[in-house]
């Protein structure tokens, strides 16, 4: 496996925590809050589409692919009503400021080697692509934030949506809608518990299960609902293409300054880790 594939594939341990905490924590709650929304799904849903402006519950639903349209439009175009993109995505910077600052403190995030982790991961970031990539796309238009913790945030998240969008366009090419995706996830060792999957993603008992009826049929399922050998080779694949597709930015920066990288960034994760910002379920979805 070459260093690029290798990074891809750490990429959830390494770095993706470095910018989940933003959707669990109370300070995005409360940032969120205080320009009028509702804490819960609604903030998620704004602060991760805003920066493709006010769109409506079908693009929403195509980029987030795995989350129910019914749940989507609960919130899509309605929250466009309470809080401007512009609004969520200024309080969104500011709740990760002050995550940070909670979690690794003053001094760590004024040091050189945050900032030196600041300006690889931008680096990396001069790898990806923007074709058939809306939301790495939407967050590449944003301003780079001044300060280096912030910057390094902002990369972090070109990177996690650059990879996410790859993920999609896999999904759609091995023909599994987003909640056989979703299903077939669950199903995995390191799959989200599906009764947590339907809550966070807003599926029904009767919309899981006639999924599960339709893969079960198609042999990627067995009767008890575990993947077959089929669905072990379905997701295999996948996940094999997610990460090739995932290569660019890591072929770009190269093997040493990725290295480098992520060294730097190691000790960082594993203290969003151990601090519980994130639920160990949500980072497995």
């Amino acid at each position: 496996m070459g260093q690029a594939v290798a990074a891809a594939v750490a990429f959830r341990t390494t770095f993706d925590a470095l910018h989940a905490p933003v959707y669990f924590a109370p300070e995005t709650q409360e940032r969120l809050a205080a320009v009028g929304l509702k804490p819960g799904s609604m903030t998620y849903f704004a602060s991760r589409a805003a920066a493709m402006g006010q769109v409506g519950p079908g693009t929403v639903t195509a980029t987030f692919y795995s989350f129910s349209p019914g749940l989507i439009s609960h919130f899509i175009p309605r929250v466009w009503t309470l809080a401007t993109p512009e609004t969520v995505l200024e309080a969104r910077l500011a709740a990760v400021d002050e995550i940070y600052r909670r979690l690794f403190g003053d001094e760590t995030l004024a040091s050189a080697e945050v900032a030196e982790a600041a300006a690889l991961a931008r680096e990396a970031t001069e790898g990806c692509r923007p074709e058939g990539r809306p939301l790495y796309a939407a967050h590449a238009d944003l301003a780079w934030p001044e300060q280096p913790h912030l910057a390094l945030w902002h990369a972090i998240t070109l990177l996690r949506e650059h990879r996410g969008d790859g993920h999609v366009a896999t999904l759609t090419v091995h023909d599994l809608s987003g909640l056989e995706a979703l299903v077939t996830h669950s199903a995995t060792s390191n799959g989200t518990p599906p009764d947590t999957a339907k809550r966070t993603r807003g599926w029904s008992d009767e919309e899981w299960d006639a999924a599960a009826k339709r893969l079960t049929a198609d042999g990627i399922l067995d009767a008890d609902g575990a993947l077959t050998e089929r669905g072990l080779d379905l997701r295999e694949r996948v996940e094999t293409a997610t990460n090739e597709a995932a290569r660019g930015p890591w072929r770009h920066l190269g093997e040493e300054k990725t290295a480098r990288l992520e060294q730097l960034c190691a000790p960082l994760s594993r203290r969003v880790i151990e601090a519980g910002a994130i639920p160990s379920a949500a980072f497995r979805a």
